[in-house]
């Protein structure tokens, strides 16, 4: 079979169905040559491929016309393997041709589906799925940041506050917790918007004021201590949507 792409899979439809024409269907099976057979059963081909391109297994691993392709590959094998006294024999011949081809078509689908699957392509639906779950976890995300540095602020102004975070984070040291988020800052945020996190939050350092901060980082004008503000929203929104989920959870 020629490889069709998307785009020709209106041609190859076209010279399947112009083929088919050209076989005797008052023919037995047995009388068919092996191109003959190969064609009648392409359709079937088909049939099989489209119900593995909307199965779990195979959904975003191949496209329709790869596993097409790869099924007529496994009934060109099978047609060669074909036992015609035991199909003659049969007490429906053509049920059991049908079982025999379709067995060995949807064994070459799935074997091509398996070695595939590490070069997935994720269908629309599949992102659309991960997107929700990913709305779920950056919930629990912006609540981890927002209850840090709340309770940060709550350390800071009274060093005899207890450190309550989330109620599960009671038994993390505030110091390790500290160098975490130190080490999240400079991985995720601008030198600038690490810097007014930092003094903003007293983390490792003596908690300054915006506009200190802003004298600090050089950030001039009348409105320099809203700018501070701005970067600092800025910075945990950016935390909120970068940071992933699983670099948190031991905190929730």
């Amino acid at each position: 079979m020629k490889c069709y792409n998307v785009q020709n899979y209106i041609r190859y439809k076209k010279d399947l169905k112009q083929a088919t024409k050209r076989i005797d269907v008052t023919q037995e099976w047995v009388d068919l040559t092996r191109d003959e057979l190969i064609i009648k059963f392409l359709p079937l081909v088909e049939n099989l491929a489209r119900k593995f391109s909307t199965a779990q297994q195979a959904s975003g691993v191949m496209s329709i016309n790869d596993l097409i392709q790869e099924g007529s590959k496994g009934l060109t094998l099978a047609v060669d393997k074909i036992i015609w006294e035991t199909i003659t024999s049969s007490d429906d011949p053509e049920k059991t041709i049908k079982s025999f081809l379709s067995k060995r078509i949807k064994g070459a689908i799935r074997r091509a589906v398996d070695i595939n699957r590490g070069t997935m392509r994720i269908p629309e639906h599949k992102i659309n799925e991960i997107r929700k779950n990913n709305g779920e976890d950056r919930k629990a995300i912006e609540m981890f940041f927002n209850s840090v540095f709340t309770s940060l602020d709550a350390l800071v102004d009274d060093p005899n506050t207890s450190y309550d975070v989330p109620e599960n984070i009671q038994s993390f040291n505030p110091d390790m917790l500290t160098s975490y988020l130190m080490s999240l800052l400079w991985i995720y945020l601008s030198d600038k918007e690490a810097e007014v996190i930092i003094m903003s939050y007293g983390l490792n350092c003596e908690k300054k004021s915006a506009r200190d901060i802003a004298y600090k980082l050089n950030i001039k004008g009348d409105s320099a201590y809203v700018r501070v503000s701005q970067l600092k929203r800025q910075a945990i929104d950016k935390l909120i949507n970068n940071v992933d989920y699983s670099q948190v959870i031991d905190f929730l």
